[in-house]
This record gives structure tokens, C-alpha cells and sequence, in this order.
């Protein structure tokens, strides 16, 4: 058995080949920590795992060579959790990040709080010193469960060789109660070298280990919920990010076609209804809000996004599905909760309202609200000014997308804009940081996309301030030969911020602690053995993009964007309400 680990045995970047024992145990039956947390990794489906190496873990490299687990590490552990919740997002397999102890963990809680808020099921695994040198002062020593309990769904230490395997298992299982989420698991090094009878490990076996998570609901509020449809003349649907996390997309579709509700998406939900299809809405939600007398709120909380739920008609009645109890009704009250796997509800309540009567007058509202909306901003959309119009660049990048992009947004005012057009094609292929509004995730969703999916295009647009938090790791990318489309919106600045600073101080305090130097990020792209143009004229950002998708590499065109224009979202300072 031969397991190829590109980018981890040769360091020159070419890909290495390590062979791997015939077997994990000696020839007294023992196994090691290390790989009995390979094999718990490999009964929950884990192919690959993120990892920046440290002296604490490297049993579990070992293993994971043994039970062919790809090891793909990265420049910064902040990355390699990210991709770890990318990871997951795309294959529907919780993701996994193995990480060294002290400041190896500590770099990757950004990523694990932003699986959090994202509901994103990943296991980051941490090092620790030895429980023989439990508190006296060994390398790299904290209290990394205590860090990391408010931010997971499970936290724990390993405490015995034999309970590795299990506890892996264990956490996997946190990860899917209620909403998905993240898990972290420290194991002390004695704890992950020892080597113990294999008899007297438990190593839970593919498949037997935890339930299924596909609950139905109360049946009778299902046929509450498909009588208050039957009744509704103006209903409509959000169909927000747990209707991917629940693959509930072919549920979803039937839902809106059968019973004829106007449909609107948000977060990984988006692309569940393809661009053009006579219930796929997108620029009519405040209107729909105001005007339907039924609003179904799918996997999506009352938070920010929503207003907190007070942009909901105060007379219509409002439904809320959802996986998490804690979720249904908070922060607005509710007609109808429904605690229960997105598709499953959804494919019950089509069955038990039956085919409904075309609310023909109902959509074509909605789509003559749409069409104002969007002739209003088409004249931006194709506008020549230069420095480039935002909206411009946006447009491009949704002409320039066909079926098969996965698109990734990772920045402030920039990303902003192209919620408002840029419209994945297909379910799934949507990615962005979620509601912590983490920047930086961009590098790493893509190396999780193009690793999961490389038979996907991967288009990220990056503003320029994200894309410097995580942008080394694009050596990653040309490392393990992974293409993808990268644009730079380049204004310079955190331009999110300085809008509100303006307005909240003055111009001539405007550029306070937001500016940024003006970085020809084509450049850094061909210096890592990448490819990149610079873009100052709109009319050349096709033609860029062609360019980049035909290269075959990791690439970056840095469009350089009027720095004066604002998204908006910013300038009505939404995030902040």
C-alpha cells in the first residue's frame, strides 16, 4: 500500500510517496494513539486532513499514511481550520484540522469559531505536553480545552491511549447534535506515542456509531404548516444555509414548484433554484417581507442578517424550520416552529398540501418589484468609469461564472456588492465566511474546494485587505497544483470600515487605521509560481479572467476599483443594526 502526500515528504514541492507498513500494529498486537485516531478519522469518512506539523502530533501523520488519509499542510493554522470547516461545507463530511500544542492551537481558533456561527461539523485536534508533565511548565503548554469550550459543541482531553478512537467518535457525534457545529479534542504527547494492546481499544466501527440526524418533526405541525400555505394568498420562502448543510435541495425545489411559493436564498442556500427559474428571487425580499401574509424561515436564525427577525411583516405569519431548538423563536416570536432536518420537513409538508393553485399574481408583483431593481443598477453594472465601478467587477464575475464554479467570497465592501448579483448556478456552489463575517477564509476554501471537488472551477473574489490575512498560503495552492480563478478587488483600503468612519467622524478622519498600501497582487501571484495580470480598464476584466481560467494555475487579477464607492449595504451600515 502506497500513500502519496503531495507537498508533505518533498520539500521542493514536488509531490512525495511515503510507503506505508502493511500493517499498524507489531507483531505483539499493539497500536499506537496516533493511529487509532487515523482509523476513528477514517470509519467517520475523513479523506484528508489540514495540518500545520508540530513535534506533538506526529503519530497521527503516521497513521493517517497507514489508513490513506491525505495530509496536506499549510503555512498558518488559521488555514487549516478554515479549510477544515471549507471542507466540510463541500463534501457534507465533517472536516478535519490536526494542529501542535500552545500557539498551534491558539492560531486556529479563529477558524473554529467561525465553523461555530457558521454551523460547519469539524474536529480540530490539538497537542499537549505529557500528562507526566502536567503542570510544570512544559513546551508549548495551555489550557486549550478551558479556550476552547465556549467556542465548540465539545471539548475535551484524551486521557488514556486506549480511549483515542473513541473519543474521536465521541466528538464527531457532538458535532451533529442539534445544528452541526465544531469539536475539540487535545491529546497529550505520551498520551498520542503510547502504544497499548489492541484488544483493549475501542474502535467504533463505520457506520454504528451515531444516528441519524434526518428528523421529521411533529408530524402534526407539518400538516399545520401545509394547511397555513393552502391558505396564504402572498407566501414566500427563505431558504437559507441548512437546506445545503441537510443536502434538502431537491426537497426544496419540489416544496416551491408543487405549492407555488416564491422563493428567496441566503448563505449556502443560495443556487438552490438556478438563475432564472420563475419562483428564484433575489432583489424583492424587503418587499416580500412587507407585503406576504406567510414567511417560512429555513435554516437561517433571526440574527443580523434578518434584522434580528423585525424586518418580518408584523401581521404576516411566520414559520421557522430549523435543526436547533435554541434557534426557533429567538430574538422574534413565531406562529410555527418546527425543529427538524430541512428536506424532511419540507418533502412532508409538499405531500401533505398537495399541488396548489398558481399564484400568478402573487410572483408577477414580485418579479415586476425584481426587474425595477435591477434595470436601476444595470447602467452600474456596465459602466466604463475608471477607476472601476464595484458593480462592474461583480457583473463580470457572474458572466464569467458557468455551472460548475464554486464561488467564494472573502472580504468587506467588495463582497457586499456581489451578494447583490453575482448568482451561483447550481446548489452548493456558493461559499462565504457565514455570520461571524470572518475575513481571511478565502485562500483556505479555496485549497478545501479544489481538494474535495477538482473536477470544479473555483472562482474567489478577495478584497484586498482579506485576501493579506491568509494570502501566503496561496504557495499552497501552487504547492499541491491546484488552479483556480483569483480577483482582487484593490481599493486600498478596509473600505467597509472607512465609510463608517467618515460618516461618523469626517472625511479628514477618514483614513484612520483603514488604508492600505497600494499592492500589485499579480505580482505576488507569479513570484509563488502563479499566474496574474493587473486590471485598471473594466473592459479588460473578461478577457483577464479567460485568461486566468485558461493558465491551468492558482492565479490573481488585481482589479483596481474606485476606492470612493461603497456597497449599499455599508453605507446603510446593515451589519451594525
Amino acid at each position: 500500500m502506497t500513500q502519496t502526500v503531495p507537498g508533505s515528504t518533498a520539500r521542493n514541492g514536488a509531490a512525495g510517496a511515503t510507503a506505508a507498513p502493511e500493517s499498524t500494529t507489531t507483531a505483539d498486537a499493539t497500536i499506537s494513539g496516533g493511529h487509532l485516531v487515523a482509523k476513528a478519522l477514517k470509519a467517520e469518512g475523513v479523506d484528508t486532513i489540514f495540518t500545520l506539523c508540530g513535534g506533538h502530533i506526529i503519530d497521527i501523520y503516521d497513521g493517517c499514511v497507514d489508513e490513506g488519509i491525505t495530509v496536506v499542510d499549510v503555512r498558518h493554522e488559521q488555514v487549516a481550520a478554515h479549510a477544515a470547516d471549507g471542507y466540510a461545507r463541500i463534501t457534507g463530511r465533517p472536516g478535519c484540522a490536526v494542529v501542535t500544542a500552545g500557539p498551534g492551537t491558539t492560531d486556529a481558533v479563529t477558524g473554529v469559531a467561525n465553523a461555530l456561527r457558521a454551523e460547519s461539523p469539524m474536529l480540530l485536534i490539538g497537542g499537549q505536553g505529557a500528562l507526566t508533565q502536567h503542570k510544570m511548565g512544559s513546551l508549548q503548554d495551555l489550557p486549550h480545552v478551558d479556550m476552547m469550550a465556549p467556542i465548540t459543541k465539545f471539548s475535551a482531553t484524551v486521557p488514556d491511549t486506549a480511549r483515542a478512537a473513541d473519543m474521536v467518535s465521541m466528538a464527531f457525534r457532538e458535532c451533529f447534535h442539534g445544528a452541526p457545529g465544531p469539536s475539540f479534542l487535545e491529546i497529550p504527547r505520551d498520551v498520542l506515542d503510547a502504544r497499548v494492546p489492541i484488544e483493549k481499544a475501542r474502535i467504533p466501527e463505520a457506520g454504528h456509531y451515531r444516528a441519524s440526524r434526518r428528523a421529521l418533526g411533529d408530524p402534526a405541525d407539518v400538516e399545520r404548516l401545509a394547511a397555513l400555505v393552502s391558505r396564504a394568498r402572498k407566501p414566500c420562502i427563505l431558504l437559507g444555509s441548512q437546506v445545503w448543510t441537510c443536502r434538502a435541495t431537491d426537497a426544496a425545489i419540489e416544496f416551491v414548484r408543487t405549492l407555488g411559493v416564491p422563493a428567496f436564498m441566503n448563505g449556502a442556500g443560495r443556487g438552490t433554484l438556478p438563475p432564472g427559474d420563475p419562483m428564484h428571487f433575489q432583489l424583492a425580499r424587503r418587499h416580500a417581507f412587507t407585503e406576504s401574509d406567510l414567511i417560512i424561515i429555513v435554516g437561517t436564525p433571526f440574527d443580523f442578517r434578518m434584522g434580528y427577525g423585525r424586518r418580518l411583516s408584523p401581521t404576516a405569519k411566520v414559520v421557522q424550520i430549523d435543526l436547533d431548538f435554541r434557534t426557533v423563536g429567538k430574538n422574534r416570536d413565531i406562529d410555527l416552529g418546527i425543529v427538524g432536518d430541512a428536506g424532511t420537513v419540507l418533502a412532508a409538508v409538499t405531500a401533505a398540501a398537495g399541488p396548489q393553485p398558481a399564484r400568478t399574481a402573487w410572483v408577477e408583483e414580485l418579479r415586476a418589484v425584481e426587474t425595477r431593481a435591477s434595470d436601476k443598477r444595470l447602467p452600474r453594472q456596465h459602466s466604463n468609469a475608471s477607476p472601476i465601478d464595484p458593480y462592474r467587477l461583480v457583473h463580470e464575475i457572474n458572466e464569467f461564472l458557468t455551472e460548475d464554479s464554486i464561488y467564494i467570497g472573502d472580504g468587506g465592501d467588495i463582497v457586499t456588492f456581489s451578494g447583490q448579483v453575482v448568482q451561483p448556478k447550481s446548489p452548493g456552489h456558493w461559499m462565504d465566511p457565514g455570520p461571524l463575517g470572518t475575513l481571511g477564509v478565502g485562500v483556505p476554501f479555496v485549497l478545501a474546494a479544489k481538494l474535495a471537488r477538482p473536477d470544479k472551477e473555483v472562482v474567489a473574489l478577495f478584497g484586498d485587505g482579506a485576501f493579506s490575512l491568509t494570502g501566503w498560503d496561496f504557495e499552497t495552492l501552487v504547492r499541491y497544483d491546484l488552479p483556480f480563478v483569483g480577483i482582487v478587488g484593490n481599493n486600498s483600503s478596509m473600505n467597509q470600515i472607512r465609510y463608517g468612519q467618515i460618516q461618523k467622524y469626517g472625511e479628514d478622519r477618514g483614513r484612520v487605521g483603514n488604508t492600505l498600501g497600494d499592492v500589485r497582487y499579480s505580482e505576488f501571484a507569479r513570484m509563488l509560481g502563479g499566474y496574474g495580470e493587473e486590471v485598471r480598464d473594466p473592459a479588460d476584466i473578461g478577457p483577464a479572467l479567460l485568461r486566468a481560467r485558461e493558465s491551468g494555475k492558482p492565479s490573481l487579477i488585481n482589479v483596481w476599483v474606485d476606492p470612493d464607492v461603497y456597497a449599499p449595504g455599508t453605507m446603510n451600515q446593515t451589519m451594525y443594526k
